[in-house]
């Protein structure tokens, strides 16, 4: 049986979604963040890393979000519930999968160290200071550098319903995390057709099975 190796409130959540959709049983390995909310060194024994997401099947272990939803859907998409049997769609949805965690996420991941600069663990002697360098870096760079790609993202949603086109696929699936990031650390003001996308997808069934087995997301920095 997949053995999900799940880290709370983590990136993980696509990984329980995608089986909710597909109906594959598994079972999950639950790990709790340190005060630092780095992982725990106990995901260094599954993976080198020590990262979340990974899972282990057959006696593989494989880490990545993407990496991971491709194999289960090669290997459990028997009933081509997600699989997409158009090539344009196809390199839609290739795109998107590699874009989230390649292009976007890193931008995100900028703006959450600098949003903390002026908190916690930062000795507090220097927080006003971290906090106004953290303000002056979002608003000079990182928030131009996501302008165009809250442009792109809006643009594609507005013409079509789902990331790879007229069909749900692996690709919706990964950009959740993403656009769940900027909801909470740019919004997604101006954004209706991006709002509208990911209320649909979070009144999925499986979505809310996903949730249900490994918690709430809360990407609040």
């Amino acid at each position: 049986m997949i053995t999900v190796h799940h880290l709370e409130n983590s990136r993980s959540h696509r990984v329980l979604w995608l089986l909710e959709e597909l109906d594959v049983p598994y079972q999950i390995k639950r790990y709790q963040r340190e005060k630092s909310m780095m992982a725990p060194e106990a995901l260094k024994k599954v993976h080198p890393l020590g990262k979340s997401p990974v899972i282990t099947d057959e006696n593989r272990v494989i880490a990545e979000s993407g990496a991971i939803l491709e194999y289960l859907e090669a290997k459990y998409d028997d009933e081509n519930r997600l699989k997409l049997s158009d090539e344009a769609a196809q390199l839609q949805s290739r795109y998107w999968l590699h874009y989230a965690e390649g292009s976007l996420m890193p931008l995100l991941v900028m703006k959450l160290i600098f949003s903390r600069l002026g908190k916690s663990p930062v000795p507090w002697l220097i927080r006003p200071v971290g906090a106004a360098l953290g303000k002056g870096v979002q608003r000079a760079y990182i928030d131009k550098q996501l302008a165009p790609h809250r442009q792109m993202i809006e643009t594609h949603l507005a013409s079509q319903p789902w990331f790879a086109g007229q069909r749900f696929s692996i690709a919706d699936i990964q950009m959740s995390f993403p656009l769940l990031a900027l909801t909470s650390r740019g919004g997604l003001d101006a954004m209706p057709a991006t709002q509208q996308w990911l209320q649909k997808v979070q009144t999925r069934a499986a979505w809310q099975r996903a949730i249900e087995q490994g918690g709430p997301i809360n990407l609040a920095s």
